[in-house]
This record gives structure tokens, sequence and C-alpha cells, in this order.
């Protein structure tokens, strides 16, 4: 006879208590823990936990094999015919990965992914797009104004695991599209859908479907207010790959980072333009960034970014004014404001520029997260040019890491930053003297290269004194 008992859990982390608990002892969450009942049996209270019925499996046989016995062949990757996605994913669609995607509300996500399945859809076989979220009424509204048509894309209207795998087990698809993993439950536990066990027994169901039948499986996840995805933390360690969209719903454009892959490099990136007809892909992200640059104004600077194995030029831009109040104000869009507080002060100390009664505010043009450190020199060079109020020259991109000491470190896959640069037509780059050719060439790719070992050198190479 089965047993069945209250447990409080947090629904940040997955903590459990059997009492209910105003803040999370393990993620110091408040207010997050939720009664659920769970249902033990005889066998599983002694200690003896048989096979669960019902239940889906990897179906690898049940015994270990020896490493040299195992196929070490890579799956052929599927394109899914959005550029910039498959460089997202490092190169296209592995056969029975599971993808997650998190984004907030309305950025895009399901745009997104009703595009990938409708031209999976046509190319590798059938697709079937279930949402728990929408009708399919309300999804062929939204796949006609994006110009879906033909291919064997079925739409489903549900919230059940179990329906939704008995349909998987009727269509045989190439590619399933769960919208979104929090809306869909599993009748086997009576705790609503979107709670920490629903959410983590749908995401291991999911899995054994995707590893057992090589089944290519996209989840879109709700993320919460700091901007992580809602529910467990181990819902990211079940999936292959993890991505985020990032952007503000008021511009054009749309980011998609890759924080975990297990077929290709982190920190990959992927810009879209959303239009009238979806989401379209942008190849020249650096063009889309500095579209609206003003050049000779006071307090900007370009700098070459890398993410993943992408450059790419982004203005950054800093305003320096004198405070009316006791303390000067520090703020950041785009940056890390505890680097930028740094810089301010590596300014203040090893260059002699009078910060202290200065309101600073210093930001990435284009919502764009640049959290690397090769963009201090851009950064530093933006705050000097709008406390000089003399403009950098307008053909002049810089990158650097900026130590404590003043110095200039060197950045990675600098000759890939150059190379960029050039392409945009910049004709000087300011750089560490490390990051030099090794032949000592001082112009490479029709781009004058200027290195530096400081940040004094640094801006006066980069307003044209060095």
């Amino acid at each position: 006879m089965s047993k069945t008992r209250s447990v409080f859990e947090c629904q940040a982390c997955g903590f459990s208590s059997s009492k209910w608990l105003g803040r999370c002892p393990d993620c110091g969450e408040w207010n997050s823990f939720v009664e659920e009942k769970v249902t033990a049996t005889p066998a599983a209270a002694a200690g003896k936990s048989g096979p669960r019925q019902g239940v889906l499996g990897l179906e690898t046989g049940g015994r270990p094999h020896l490493f040299d016995e195992v196929d070490g062949a890579e799956a052929d990757r599927i394109p899914s015919g959005i550029g910039e996605f498959d460089r997202v994913l490092g190169g296209g669609i592995v056969p029975g990965s599971m993808v997650l995607i998190g984004g907030e509300p309305g950025i895009g996500k399901s745009t997104l992914l009703l595009q990938v399945a409708h031209l999976l859809a046509r190319m590798g076989g059938p697709v079937l797009y279930a949402s728990g979220e929408e009708s399919e009424r309300q999804i062929k509204l939204r796949g006609e104004r994006l110009g879906v048509r033909g291919g064997a894309l079925y739409l489903m209207g549900e919230t059940a695991l179990e329906r939704i795998v008995e349909q998987v087990d009727a269509i045989r698809p190439a590619a399933l599209v769960i919208d979104s993993v929090q809306t869909i439950y599993s009748t086997r536990l009576s705790s609503a859908p979107g709670s920490i066990s629903q959410v983590r027994e749908v995401a291991t169901q999911l899995l054994f479907l995707a590893k057992g039948r090589g089944l290519t499986t996209f989840l879109i996840g709700h993320v919460t207010k700091e901007g992580n995805l809602a529910g467990p933390k181990s819902l990211e360690h079940i999936v292959d790959t993890v991505l985020y969209f990032e952007g503000e719903r008021q511009q054009h454009h749309r980011i998609v980072r890759a924080v975990k892959n297990r077929f290709g490099a982190i920190s990959e990136l992927g810009v879209f333009e959303m239009t009238g007809s979806g989401l379209a892909p942008v190849p020249n992200a650096s063009a889309l960034f500095l579209g609206e640059r003003l050049e000779g104004a006071p307090g900007s600077s370009v700098t070459a970014t890398l993410e993943g194995t992408r450059p790419m030029l982004v203005e950054v831009q800093a305003l320096v004014s004198p405070t009316s109040f006791g303390t000067p104000r520090r703020m950041t869009i785009g940056l890390d404001a505890n680097r930028t507080a740094l810089l301010l002060a590596v300014l203040e100390k090893r260059v002699g520029l009078q910060l202290l009664g200065e309101d600073v505010y210093a930001s990435v043009v284009g919502g764009l997260d640049v959290p690397e450190p090769a963009v201090d020199l851009g950064v530093a060079v933006a705050v000097a040019s709008s406390f000089r109020n003399r403009p950098v020259p307008a053909r002049t991109v810089v990158f650097g890491e900026v130590g404590l000491g003043g110095e200039i470190r060197a950045a990675g896959q600098a000759a890939l930053r150059v190379r960029e640069a050039a392409q945009m037509g910049f004709t000087r780059c300011v750089l560490p003297e490390r990051n030099l050719p090794a032949n000592g060439a001082t112009r490479e790719a029709g781009i004058e290269l200027c290195g530096v070992r400081t940040l004094e050198q640094a801006l006066e190479a980069a307003f044209g004194e060095g």
C-alpha cells in the first residue's frame, strides 16, 4: 500500500524540507517553498527500489561497454536552415540532442523555434510542435505571419506529457518542440504544472525520450525576474545545450547566446533582427552595432570583442559630468559595474584624471552585454574622451585588458579582432604590445598597428598623439 506525505520544496533550487520555511537555507531565496505531495511505495519505503512502471529508458542494454568498443564517430550535424542558429549550436543540430532556450516573455523564443521547426519539417522529416501555452489555431495564425507553408509540421496543443509521448510514437518525428517545459505535467505526479517536481520529472522523461530514440528535442523555458531559467538548476544540467535570448523588446535585434554546449564552444553568439516576417539572421553584427554611430563625438570609442569564435566591433559610450551631490554616481549598461569602477580608479591614480567629483555613465550601444576584459581599454578611452571633451579619431579601434598597475595586458585571438576592424574600414588599431605580430610588423591587412604597454601610452595613441 502506497503512502502519501507532504514535503515543502524550494521552487528555485529544489531543496526539500518537512516543514515550511520562509527562507531557503540552500539558495537563500525568500518565500519559495511550496507544499507538494509525495507518494512512496512500500518497496521504496523499505529501500528496495525496483523498476518504475511506465518510465522511458535509454535502451542501452543495461550493461557497461569497454571504452574501445564504443562507437566514437561523430554524428553528422543537421543544418536548421538558419545560419546564425547553427552557429550558436556549434555548426548545426546534433541528432538526439536536447536544447533548452530561455528568455523573457515576448522576446521571440516561440517565433524562432517555429521557424526552425518549419525548416526542419521541409528538409529532415516530420516535426511535432507541442504547445501548452497556445492553441493550434494561435500557432497557425503566427505561422501564417511568418510565412510557414508546406512540410510535415504537426501542431499539438497539449499539456500532458503522456499524451505527447503517444503522438511521438504515432508520428515518429525527427524533432520535437516543447513550448514550454513549465506548462507540461506528468500524470504520475499530483503536483501542479510548473512545480519543481513536475519540471524535474518532465525534463527527465524527455531526456530519456531524446537519448533513447535519437529524437532531437527543443525545450522553451521561462525565466525568473533575475533572468535565470525558472525551475531547479538540475534542468540546465540535464540538457545538452542551454541558449539564452538577450536584448530589449523595444529594439529590433535579438541576441542568442550559448552558455552551455556539449557539442560546441560556449559563449557563442547569434544575432537576429526582429522583422514583420519573423527573426532574420544578421551575418554582419559589427555593421549592425556601428550603424548609427556619430563620428567625431566626445565620449565614444570603438572596441573589438570576441564572442565564442566570432569577433565583433561595438561602440562604448561614456558621459562624464560634474556632480551636484556629495557622492558621484557610477552607472553602467552592458558592462560589469565593479570592473568599470576599477578602471575609473586606475584612470585617476595612474593617468591623473580627476574623476572623484564627476558622475560617470558608461554603456555598450545596442543593448549588448560585454563581460570580456579585452573591452577595458575601450571603456577607459571613452571615459577619457568625455572627460577631456576630445573625440577619438573616427577610424581608430582599441582593445586590451587594463591591469591595476596601469599596464595593458594581451587579449586572446588578436588577429581575428584586427581582421574584423580592417574589414569594417578602420585604419588604426591600438592594442597591447604583446599582441603585435611576431615579425614586428606595424601594419596588417591594411590597418596600422600601434602596440602599447601602459594606459598612459594607450590614451596618447588613441587620440593620435603617439
